[in-house]
């Protein structure tokens, strides 16, 4: 009988450990902020840096301050599988654990957008093949596996367009909603989401814990 004690710890233990990773309601990871903050350190180095540019094609690398935490942790696993394919990134995403990845999503998840947040200027009548699952504002997303558009950079959005069209980056949900897109309107769908109040730099996120009005 001396054994129980025994076998009631590692019981407890592991009821412990699982409470302490813990998942959403959706069944998704739940990601440890300050844990987040340490393994970001090497994404500022690009994503921390306004305006700075991808070698190869030439475009902006993409803000993440405030974006949905669902879908920087997804977007993290398709680089490590090579579903959405980037050399660098892949060789990043490919050292890290799910766990790893929920944390990150959740230290640059930050606030999170407002999604009431207002339109700015007039949307082009090609959005409205956006706005179901992003939102008018380009912030209001149906859910957190889609990406908030709201102030992300103009040519890094056309690009991604592109990789959807083209097959490169491999999603079921855009594949159909892009052939249904002319190349010829991605800039004006793209200008018309950079325009818009959400996103910002990894830069704001670790020195403010938050988006600040630039």
């Amino acid at each position: 009988m001396k054994f129980r004690p025994t076998l009631l710890a590692l019981g407890l233990g592991v009821i412990a450990t699982a409470a302490s990773v813990g998942v959403h309601a959706d069944g998704t990871l739940t990601g440890n902020r300050e844990n987040g903050r340490k393994l970001a350190y090497t994404c500022h180095g690009c994503h921390g840096i306004p305006n700075y540019h991808n070698a190869w094609p030439s475009y902006s690398v993409p803000r993440l301050g405030n974006q949905n935490e669902q879908y920087l942790a997804a977007a993290l696993a398709e680089y490590a599988s090579g579903d959405r394919p980037h050399p660098t990134m892949h060789s990043h995403a490919v050292t890290l654990t799910a766990q790893d990845r929920a944390d990150i999503a959740a230290f640059f998840h930050a606030e999170g957008v407002d999604p009431a947040v207002e339109v700015v200027g007039t949307p082009p009548p090609v959005t409205q093949n956006c706005v179901q699952c992003h939102g008018a504002n380009g912030a209001k997303t149906m859910s957190g596996e889609f990406p908030v558009l709201a102030g992300q950079y103009a040519d890094y959005l056309v690009q991604a367009l592109r990789d959807y069209k083209s097959g490169k980056r491999k999603n079921a949900v855009m594949a159909g909603m892009i052939s249904q897109v002319d190349e010829k309107d991605f800039e004006a769908i793209a200008e018309f989401f950079s325009q818009q109040h959400g996103l910002c730099s990894t830069d704001q996120i670790r020195e403010h814990g938050k988006c600040v009005k630039e």
